[in-house]
């Protein structure tokens, strides 16, 4: 048996070592610069763990996550023309952002179904004590976005496995409460940082120190904002499952077969190496021994049902999906209509110049990314979309 890491190590002077799970992927600069400080910062815990489809970016989309369900029904119970399950999805849950997230935006509820403002009653308490000590939260939409999908890589599928089962899948996380969370204690960050005169590699990793109060609230708004996360997955998929039934489209059919429900921007309370520790994951999904996640590939590219192998250097850890190649913008520039179409041939989703950004060829090679990580999973099953819902 060999003896070679299926990692790479970078250092820095002044800083504690990165265990980089990106052999056979692309490492881009400003990711490689970004983990270098992030590693200088004084309270890291042995080593910063890279994921493979690491990239450079802020996450301050608490909760963000994905949720899977396997049904009993089969390729075969799908109509050849896959239109109308995809416009029962799209009228079942609100998608996008328009008005500037004002009134009357097609992202939100008009009107919150009963479901899900009695799910929204149970987390209200717990968001009221945090207005109490932080009132400058309370702006823009909170109960409305609960069971919404959002923008951005955010998306619904309709997937089919290698035995061509069919499942259904999604990606959301805290929407704009959540946001306005992350967005605001960064800012709070940034001022103690002032205040206590420390010298950051870069302003956007300001932090907070525990023991203090700042620390307590942030870690309880951010513990909210994944509560709320999960929750928002788990009405849209009840919003799915529903919509698929009563479309006429397809028979009855069993969705409990199996669901994962998994954040992968988060922070968790967890023993590593005889200590207890918070792990941020930013950009990763927990993997345990036996632990099941969701890898999502892009549009028009395969994803992974996987189990965790508990491997202790990435702090049981793995991807959370392909991630970029590049910036939007530059996908925008690089990429015409027609490319996309291309690349989306086989799937019924949008093909218009708005989701140009979102891509396939966006993203790095999932399959790239998985074999980078042999050693973190397990493949359970191997999906391809057939409908791509996305805001």
């Amino acid at each position: 048996m060999s003896d070679e890491k299926n990692y790479n190590v970078l250092t820095t002077e002044s800083g504690l070592p990165i265990k980089a799970w990106t052999k056979g992927v692309q490492l881009e600069d400003q990711a490689r610069k970004q983990l270098l400080n992030v590693a200088q910062l004084p309270f890291i815990f042995k080593w910063v763990a890279a994921m493979p489809d690491v990239h450079w970016g802020m996450g301050v989309d608490i909760g963000c996550g994905m949720m899977a369900v396997e049904t009993d029904l089969n390729a075969r119970d799908l109509p050849d023309n896959l239109k109308g399950i995809r416009s029962a999805i799209e009228k079942a849950v609100p998608h996008g952002r328009t008005n500037h997230g004002g009134h009357g935006d097609a992202g939100a509820w008009r009107e919150i179904p009963a479901r899900n403002n009695e799910v929204w009653q149970t987390l209200k308490p717990r968001y009221d004590a945090i207005l109490e000590k932080h009132p400058k939260l309370d702006r823009g939409n909170h109960s409305n976005h609960l069971g919404t999908l959002g923008t951005g890589n955010h998306f619904i599928e309709v997937c089919l496995d290698e035995a061509e089962n069919v499942w259904f899948m999604l990606h959301s996380g805290s929407r704009g409460v959540g946001n306005r969370m992350g967005s605001y204690f960064m800012e709070v960050a940034r001022k103690d940082m002032q205040k206590f005169f420390i010298n950051l590699p870069d302003k956007d990793l300001a932090y907070l120190s525990e023991g203090t109060e700042h620390f307590d609230d942030y870690v309880e708004a951010v513990e909210w904002a994944q509560d709320f996360a999960r929750w928002n997955r788990h009405l849209m998929m009840e919003q799915i499952v529903g919509a698929v039934r009563d479309s006429g489209e397809v028979r009855p059919f069993a969705a409990e077969l199996k669901a994962i429900n998994c954040h992968h921007n988060y922070v968790a309370r967890e023993r590593h190496y005889g200590q207890n520790i918070l792990v941020t994951r930013k950009g990763a999904v927990r993997a345990r021994e036996g632990d099941m996640g969701i890898i999502p590939g892009s549009m028009g590219a395969r994803s992974y049902i996987v189990r965790g192998k508990g491997n202790m250097e990435s702090f049981t850890s793995c991807s959370h999906g392909a991630g970029r190649a590049m910036s939007r913008t530059e996908a925008k520039r690089r990429f015409s209509v027609e490319d996309h179409k291309r690349m989306t041939a086989g799937v019924e989703c949008r093909k218009d110049a708005a989701v140009i950004d979102e891509t396939p060829a966006a993203y790095k090679p999932i399959e790239a990314v998985m074999a980078a990580q042999s050693d973190l999973v397990e493949i359970v099953h191997t999906l391809r979309q057939v409908v791509c819902v996305k805001g």
